[in-house]
Protein backbone atom coordinates (compact mmCIF):
# COMPACT_ATOMS: atom_id res chain seq x y z
CA UNK A 1 0.00 0.00 0.00
CA UNK A 2 0.89 3.78 -0.46
CA UNK A 3 -1.38 6.28 0.88
CA UNK A 4 -3.96 7.00 3.00
CA UNK A 5 -6.85 9.00 1.68
CA UNK A 6 -4.03 12.11 0.09
CA UNK A 7 -5.27 12.57 -3.31
CA UNK A 8 -3.70 16.40 -3.65
CA UNK A 9 -1.23 14.96 -5.81
CA UNK A 10 -2.26 11.86 -7.56
CA UNK A 11 -0.06 10.67 -10.72
CA UNK A 12 0.13 7.35 -12.28
CA UNK A 13 4.02 7.18 -11.76
CA UNK A 14 3.34 7.30 -8.12
CA UNK A 15 0.68 5.09 -8.37
CA UNK A 16 2.56 1.92 -6.39
CA UNK A 17 5.47 3.34 -4.71
CA UNK A 18 6.49 1.69 -1.39
CA UNK A 19 6.41 4.51 1.48
CA UNK A 20 9.67 4.19 3.60
CA UNK A 21 10.90 1.27 1.99
CA UNK A 22 14.53 1.67 2.52
CA UNK A 23 13.84 2.75 6.19
CA UNK A 24 11.35 -0.43 6.54
CA UNK A 25 14.57 -2.37 5.47
CA UNK A 26 17.07 -0.90 7.53
CA UNK A 27 14.33 -1.52 11.13
CA UNK A 28 14.10 -5.07 9.43
CA UNK A 29 18.13 -5.88 8.80
CA UNK A 30 19.23 -7.71 7.77
CA UNK A 31 16.72 -9.12 5.29
CA UNK A 32 18.25 -11.79 3.17
CA UNK A 33 17.38 -15.33 4.15
CA UNK A 34 14.78 -14.26 5.84
CA UNK A 35 11.00 -15.25 6.13
CA UNK A 36 8.74 -11.49 5.81
CA UNK A 37 5.18 -11.62 6.23
CA UNK A 38 3.75 -9.03 3.81
CA UNK A 39 0.30 -8.81 5.66
CA UNK A 40 -0.86 -5.60 3.89
CA UNK A 41 0.24 -7.11 0.66
CA UNK A 42 -1.73 -4.16 -2.25
CA UNK A 43 0.25 -3.78 -5.53
CA UNK A 44 3.14 -5.74 -4.33
CA UNK A 45 5.47 -2.76 -3.88
CA UNK A 46 6.68 -4.07 -0.41
CA UNK A 47 7.21 -7.64 -1.16
CA UNK A 48 8.85 -6.81 -4.49
CA UNK A 49 11.20 -4.98 -2.53
CA UNK A 50 11.75 -7.73 0.20
CA UNK A 51 12.15 -10.50 -2.43
CA UNK A 52 14.92 -8.31 -4.80
CA UNK A 53 16.74 -8.29 -1.42
CA UNK A 54 17.01 -12.11 -1.27
CA UNK A 55 14.26 -12.53 1.34
CA UNK A 56 10.78 -15.09 1.32
CA UNK A 57 7.72 -13.15 1.09
CA UNK A 58 4.14 -14.35 2.09
CA UNK A 59 2.04 -11.94 0.98
CA UNK A 60 -1.66 -11.41 2.85
CA UNK A 61 -4.27 -9.14 1.25
CA UNK A 62 -8.12 -8.97 1.51
CA UNK A 63 -8.94 -7.84 -1.82
CA UNK A 64 -9.33 -10.17 -4.95
CA UNK A 65 -8.06 -7.32 -7.00
CA UNK A 66 -4.77 -7.97 -6.47
CA UNK A 67 -4.11 -11.23 -8.01
CA UNK A 68 -2.74 -9.88 -11.22
CA UNK A 69 0.27 -8.15 -8.98
CA UNK A 70 -0.12 -11.75 -6.96
CA UNK A 71 0.48 -13.66 -10.53
CA UNK A 72 3.60 -11.49 -11.74
CA UNK A 73 5.63 -11.88 -8.41
CA UNK A 74 4.72 -15.57 -8.41
CA UNK A 75 6.08 -15.79 -12.24
CA UNK A 76 9.50 -13.67 -11.41
CA UNK A 77 10.28 -14.85 -8.07
CA UNK A 78 8.58 -18.87 -8.29
CA UNK A 79 8.80 -20.43 -4.51
CA UNK A 80 10.44 -17.48 -3.19
CA UNK A 81 6.73 -15.81 -2.92
CA UNK A 82 3.55 -17.33 -1.53
CA UNK A 83 0.37 -15.38 -0.94
CA UNK A 84 -2.54 -16.35 0.80
CA UNK A 85 -6.00 -14.68 0.33
CA UNK A 86 -7.56 -12.93 3.32
CA UNK A 87 -7.43 -9.84 6.17
CA UNK A 88 -4.21 -8.92 7.92
CA UNK A 89 -6.31 -9.32 11.47
CA UNK A 90 -6.46 -13.08 11.21
CA UNK A 91 -3.30 -13.52 9.71
CA UNK A 92 -2.20 -15.93 12.87
CA UNK A 93 -5.04 -18.34 11.70
CA UNK A 94 -4.28 -17.72 7.86
CA UNK A 95 -0.63 -18.79 8.25
CA UNK A 96 -1.30 -22.09 10.96
CA UNK A 97 -4.06 -23.27 8.36
CA UNK A 98 -1.81 -23.07 5.52
CA UNK A 99 0.76 -24.52 7.97
CA UNK A 100 3.79 -22.10 7.79
CA UNK A 101 6.01 -21.06 10.75
CA UNK A 102 9.40 -19.40 11.57
CA UNK A 103 8.25 -16.25 10.62
CA UNK A 104 11.38 -13.62 10.99
CA UNK A 105 8.98 -10.43 10.01
CA UNK A 106 5.86 -8.87 9.35
CA UNK A 107 4.98 -5.40 8.20
CA UNK A 108 1.71 -3.90 7.95
CA UNK A 109 1.12 -0.92 5.91
CA UNK A 110 -2.18 0.34 7.03
CA UNK A 111 -5.03 1.88 4.72
CA UNK A 112 -6.19 2.13 1.45
CA UNK A 113 -3.89 1.88 -1.60
CA UNK A 114 -2.76 4.29 -4.30
CA UNK A 115 -3.99 1.12 -6.29
CA UNK A 116 -7.75 1.21 -4.91
CA UNK A 117 -7.80 5.19 -4.77
CA UNK A 118 -6.77 5.15 -8.82
CA UNK A 119 -9.95 2.92 -9.94
CA UNK A 120 -12.54 4.66 -9.92
CA UNK A 121 -15.25 2.19 -9.63
CA UNK A 122 -14.40 0.97 -6.16
CA UNK A 123 -15.31 4.42 -5.00
CA UNK A 124 -12.21 4.93 -1.97
CA UNK A 125 -11.78 8.24 -4.07
CA UNK A 126 -13.41 11.67 -4.45
CA UNK A 127 -11.35 12.86 -7.52
CA UNK A 128 -12.74 9.79 -9.25
CA UNK A 129 -16.36 9.63 -9.87
CA UNK A 130 -17.74 6.59 -8.49
CA UNK A 131 -20.17 4.05 -6.86
CA UNK A 132 -20.09 4.96 -3.28
CA UNK A 133 -18.67 1.45 -2.28
CA UNK A 134 -15.22 1.65 -0.68
CA UNK A 135 -15.51 -2.03 -0.07
CA UNK A 136 -12.03 -3.59 -0.07
CA UNK A 137 -13.19 -6.96 -0.15
CA UNK A 138 -16.19 -6.19 -2.47
CA UNK A 139 -18.99 -8.02 -0.46
CA UNK A 140 -21.07 -6.80 2.69
CA UNK A 141 -22.11 -2.61 3.44
CA UNK A 142 -21.28 -0.17 1.08
CA UNK A 143 -20.43 3.68 2.30
CA UNK A 144 -23.50 4.05 0.66
CA UNK A 145 -25.22 1.69 2.90
CA UNK A 146 -24.15 3.73 6.01
CA UNK A 147 -24.51 7.40 4.44
CA UNK A 148 -28.05 6.71 3.00
CA UNK A 149 -28.65 4.91 6.34
CA UNK A 150 -27.41 5.76 9.68
CA UNK A 151 -29.15 8.53 11.69
CA UNK A 152 -28.04 11.97 11.78
CA UNK A 153 -26.16 11.15 15.10
CA UNK A 154 -24.61 8.22 14.44
CA UNK A 155 -23.53 9.61 10.56
CA UNK A 156 -21.87 12.13 13.22
CA UNK A 157 -19.90 9.77 15.27
CA UNK A 158 -18.49 8.17 12.99
CA UNK A 159 -17.41 11.40 10.94
CA UNK A 160 -15.60 12.57 14.13
CA UNK A 161 -14.29 9.70 15.78
CA UNK A 162 -13.00 7.80 12.19
CA UNK A 163 -12.11 10.65 10.83
CA UNK A 164 -11.29 13.30 13.06
CA UNK A 165 -13.51 15.75 10.64
CA UNK A 166 -14.39 19.21 13.01
CA UNK A 167 -17.24 19.87 11.84
CA UNK A 168 -18.73 16.74 11.14
CA UNK A 169 -22.12 17.37 12.59
CA UNK A 170 -22.18 20.36 10.01
CA UNK A 171 -21.13 17.29 7.32
CA UNK A 172 -23.97 14.74 8.98
CA UNK A 173 -26.83 16.88 8.53
CA UNK A 174 -26.07 18.11 5.09
CA UNK A 175 -25.72 14.86 3.86
CA UNK A 176 -29.44 13.66 6.03
CA UNK A 177 -30.92 16.68 4.03
CA UNK A 178 -29.81 15.79 0.65
CA UNK A 179 -31.13 12.33 1.03
CA UNK A 180 -34.47 13.47 1.58
CA UNK A 181 -34.16 14.10 -2.34
CA UNK A 182 -33.18 10.32 -2.82
CA UNK A 183 -30.24 8.19 -1.65
CA UNK A 184 -26.41 9.35 -2.78
CA UNK A 185 -25.18 6.90 -4.39
CA UNK A 186 -21.82 8.64 -6.02
CA UNK A 187 -17.99 9.68 -4.53
CA UNK A 188 -18.95 12.64 -6.97
CA UNK A 189 -22.12 13.63 -5.09
CA UNK A 190 -20.66 13.63 -2.09
CA UNK A 191 -18.02 14.51 -2.26
CA UNK A 192 -19.34 18.12 -4.28
CA UNK A 193 -22.11 18.06 -1.03
CA UNK A 194 -18.97 18.06 1.51
CA UNK A 195 -16.99 20.81 -0.48
CA UNK A 196 -20.67 23.13 -0.47
CA UNK A 197 -21.11 22.18 3.29
CA UNK A 198 -17.57 22.96 4.44
CA UNK A 199 -15.80 25.34 1.68
CA UNK A 200 -12.68 24.87 -0.08
CA UNK A 201 -9.51 26.07 1.00
CA UNK A 202 -6.77 27.63 -0.90
CA UNK A 203 -6.05 25.38 -3.85
CA UNK A 204 -3.00 23.41 -3.71
CA UNK A 205 -2.60 24.36 -0.25
CA UNK A 206 -5.29 22.55 1.87
CA UNK A 207 -6.56 19.46 1.87
CA UNK A 208 -10.16 18.68 -0.31
CA UNK A 209 -12.88 19.28 2.01
CA UNK A 210 -14.58 15.74 1.66
CA UNK A 211 -10.71 13.69 2.78
CA UNK A 212 -12.02 13.27 6.35
CA UNK A 213 -15.10 12.39 5.89
CA UNK A 214 -14.41 9.50 2.78
CA UNK A 215 -11.70 8.77 5.43
CA UNK A 216 -14.07 8.02 7.92
CA UNK A 217 -16.31 6.14 5.92
CA UNK A 218 -13.71 3.64 4.40
CA UNK A 219 -12.19 2.99 8.23
CA UNK A 220 -15.88 2.10 9.15
CA UNK A 221 -16.55 0.28 6.20
CA UNK A 222 -13.53 -1.95 6.67
CA UNK A 223 -13.74 -2.22 10.46
CA UNK A 224 -9.98 -0.49 9.74
CA UNK A 225 -9.42 -0.27 13.40
CA UNK A 226 -10.11 -3.32 14.74
CA UNK A 227 -7.77 -4.91 11.65
CA UNK A 228 -5.46 -2.95 12.66
CA UNK A 229 -5.51 -4.13 16.87
CA UNK A 230 -5.85 -7.81 15.94
CA UNK A 231 -3.28 -7.86 13.16
CA UNK A 232 -0.76 -6.40 15.69
CA UNK A 233 -1.76 -8.75 18.18
CA UNK A 234 -1.65 -11.73 15.57
CA UNK A 235 1.46 -10.30 15.34
CA UNK A 236 2.77 -10.78 18.56
CA UNK A 237 1.93 -13.66 18.97
CA UNK A 238 3.62 -15.24 15.54
CA UNK A 239 6.61 -13.86 16.44
CA UNK A 240 9.73 -15.56 18.19
CA UNK A 241 11.99 -13.88 20.03
CA UNK A 242 14.13 -11.73 17.82
CA UNK A 243 11.59 -11.42 15.09
CA UNK A 244 10.89 -7.91 14.15
CA UNK A 245 7.43 -6.09 13.73
CA UNK A 246 7.08 -2.97 11.31
CA UNK A 247 3.85 -0.45 10.69
CA UNK A 248 3.29 2.23 8.64
CA UNK A 249 0.48 4.56 9.48
CA UNK A 250 -0.98 7.42 7.78
CA UNK A 251 -2.83 9.21 10.17
CA UNK A 252 -2.46 10.34 13.97
CA UNK A 253 -4.87 7.74 15.30
CA UNK A 254 -3.41 4.40 13.75
CA UNK A 255 0.30 6.04 14.96
CA UNK A 256 -1.19 6.37 18.60
CA UNK A 257 -2.66 2.98 18.52
CA UNK A 258 0.87 1.10 17.35
CA UNK A 259 2.59 3.35 20.11
CA UNK A 260 0.41 1.93 22.55
CA UNK A 261 0.52 -1.31 21.46
CA UNK A 262 4.53 -1.55 21.46
CA UNK A 263 4.84 0.53 24.92
CA UNK A 264 1.78 0.12 26.98
CA UNK A 265 0.74 2.73 29.16
CA UNK A 266 0.50 2.77 32.71
CA UNK A 267 -3.20 4.04 33.77
CA UNK A 268 -3.11 6.57 36.22
CA UNK A 269 -6.74 7.97 38.49
CA UNK A 270 -6.93 10.63 41.22
CA UNK A 271 -9.00 8.21 42.15
CA UNK A 272 -7.55 4.43 42.03
CA UNK A 273 -3.98 3.55 42.47
CA UNK A 274 -1.32 3.25 39.64
CA UNK A 275 -2.25 -0.11 38.17
CA UNK A 276 0.91 -2.45 37.63
CA UNK A 277 2.47 -1.66 33.92
CA UNK A 278 1.66 -4.19 31.36
CA UNK A 279 4.37 -6.58 30.53
CA UNK A 280 6.86 -5.35 28.10
CA UNK A 281 6.67 -7.48 24.95
CA UNK A 282 8.41 -5.57 22.83
CA UNK A 283 12.46 -4.48 22.69
CA UNK A 284 14.56 -1.80 20.44
CA UNK A 285 11.60 0.15 19.68
CA UNK A 286 11.83 2.58 17.37
CA UNK A 287 11.20 6.45 17.43
CA UNK A 288 8.43 7.48 14.80
CA UNK A 289 10.13 7.32 11.27
CA UNK A 290 8.69 10.05 8.63
CA UNK A 291 9.60 10.40 4.81
CA UNK A 292 12.85 12.12 3.84
CA UNK A 293 12.69 15.70 1.77
CA UNK A 294 13.88 13.71 -0.89
CA UNK A 295 11.32 10.96 -0.82
CA UNK A 296 8.90 13.55 -0.86
CA UNK A 297 9.86 15.25 -4.01
CA UNK A 298 9.85 11.84 -5.52
CA UNK A 299 6.45 11.08 -3.59
CA UNK A 300 4.21 13.50 -2.04
CA UNK A 301 1.39 11.24 -1.32
CA UNK A 302 4.04 9.81 1.57
CA UNK A 303 3.96 12.82 3.71
CA UNK A 304 1.40 11.72 6.09
CA UNK A 305 3.55 8.35 6.30
CA UNK A 306 5.08 7.50 9.75
CA UNK A 307 7.03 4.03 10.92
CA UNK A 308 7.44 2.60 13.73
CA UNK A 309 9.68 -0.99 14.34
CA UNK A 310 10.13 -3.17 17.35
CA UNK A 311 11.66 -6.02 18.00
CA UNK A 312 9.99 -9.43 19.56
CA UNK A 313 11.72 -10.67 23.11
CA UNK A 314 10.75 -13.57 25.34
CA UNK A 315 7.94 -12.52 26.65
CA UNK A 316 4.95 -14.53 26.62
CA UNK A 317 2.36 -12.68 23.82
CA UNK A 318 -0.57 -10.63 25.00
CA UNK A 319 -4.22 -12.06 24.98
CA UNK A 320 -6.13 -9.42 22.64
CA UNK A 321 -7.37 -6.65 24.54
CA UNK A 322 -8.45 -3.60 22.52
CA UNK A 323 -8.66 -1.07 25.85
CA UNK A 324 -6.12 1.17 26.73
CA UNK A 325 -4.93 1.84 23.01
CA UNK A 326 -7.08 5.17 22.04
CA UNK A 327 -9.16 3.09 19.74
CA UNK A 328 -12.36 5.23 19.08
CA UNK A 329 -15.05 3.79 21.01
CA UNK A 330 -17.40 3.05 17.90
CA UNK A 331 -14.72 0.55 16.52
CA UNK A 332 -15.21 -1.86 19.73
CA UNK A 333 -18.41 -2.50 18.63
CA UNK A 334 -17.18 -3.17 15.37
CA UNK A 335 -16.12 -7.31 14.69
CA UNK A 336 -13.98 -8.81 11.74
CA UNK A 337 -14.44 -12.16 10.28
CA UNK A 338 -15.37 -14.46 13.08
CA UNK A 339 -13.84 -12.46 15.86
CA UNK A 340 -14.83 -9.87 17.85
Amino acid sequence: MVQHQDENNLSSDQSHIPVLIQEVIEGLAPVADKCIVDGTFGAGGYSRSFLDAGARVIGIDRDPSVMPFVDQLKADFGDQFQFLAGQFGQMQALLTDAELTDIDAIVLDIGVSSMQLDQGERGFSFMRDGPLDMRMEQRGATAADMVNGLEERELSDLIFGFGEEKRARAVAKAIVAARENGPLTTTKELADLIEKTLGRGKPGKAAHPATKTFQALRIAVNAEYNQLVHGLFDAEALLQPGGKLAVVTFHSMEDRIVKRFFKPQVQQSRHMPMSEAAPQTWDDISKPVRPSKEELNRNPRARSATLRYATRNDVPARPFNIDGLGVPGMAKKQEIGAKT
